[in-house]
């Protein structure tokens, strides 16, 4: 259980405001599943941990009903199982569907890197190199957090440069499960160098005005982002295979 300390709903709500600048809603539920779902994504909860809405209540200072709301919409997005009269639990890591995701978002991003390559726009462009900058920063000081961090802003600032940063959204659909299955072999050496390596490569290309070889480096790059290699390295209890979810709410704690 993540430990929020003092967080408040004075704290939930400053949250929600800066979001909705964005034309987000100003909800606590809405920053509270934000939240909920950044801490299953980088392993602050684990696969199998529990998720008590009693607790999570009390940690922000809210009513449960923002709460419920927020763990519903997890449970839609199979990042939290609920079992009938047992609890509520951070759902285990389904690696059968680890393929069917990569190759939707690379669907996706192929597309949006031959537009980005295509419009040529310098100031999009150096800000996808200064995001590469700040990566190599955090995997000097190994900062695994900030290198994800900085990974997302990578994609989303291709998107943006592609002029469709929904689909930068659109992405984030489908890639939750992926992105927990890569912190867990994010720690391999050399893997935060070899990911910068990739991510020069498509920025070269794009610079170059090569759509062509722009869109093979987004393929190759994105292929190896989950080696399945890895997976006998990985504690057993944090994957299923065959997944099977339950989508009745009715027993959440």
């Amino acid at each position: 259980m993540a430990n929020h300390g003092t967080a408040s709903l004075q704290r939930v709500a400053s949250q929600a405001d800066s979001r909705a600048k964005l034309g987000r809603p100003r909800t606590a539920s809405y920053v509270i599943h934000a939240e909920l779902r950044r801490e299953i994504v980088n392993l602050t909860r684990k696969p199998g941990d529990v998720i008590s809405e009693k607790d999570i209540a009390a940690s922000y200072g809210v009513s449960r009903t923002p709460v419920r709301e927020a763990v519903l919409k997890l449970v839609d997005e199979r990042l939290v199982e609920t079992f009938p009269q047992a609890g509520t639990y951070v759902s285990r890591i389904p690696v059968d569907s680890l393929a069917e995701a990569i190759l939707v978002r690379t669907a996706l991003e192929r597309v949006t890197v031959r537009l980005a390559t295509e419009r040529g726009n310098p100031a999009a462009l150096q800000s996808i190199a200064d995001i590469i900058e700040e990566q190599k920063v955090s995997a000097s000081r190994e900062d695994r957090n900030a290198f994800h961090d900085g990974d997302e802003a990578f994609h989303e600032a291709i998107a943006i440069a592609a002029g469709h940063p929904k689909i930068w959204s659109l992405v984030q659909t489908v890639k939750f499960q992926v992105d927990r299955y890569r912190r867990l072999t994010l720690p391999a050496p050399g893997r935060m160098l070899k990911v910068i390596g990739e991510h020069e490569a498509i920025l070269h290309a794009i610079k170059a005005g090569n759509p062509e070889q722009a869109e093979k480096s987004m393929i190759d790059h994105l292929e190896a982002l989950a080696s399945f290699s890895a997976l006998k390295h990985i504690n057993p209890d944090f994957l299923i295979t065959g997944q099977h979810f339950h989508e009745d709410v009715s027993g959440t704690n």
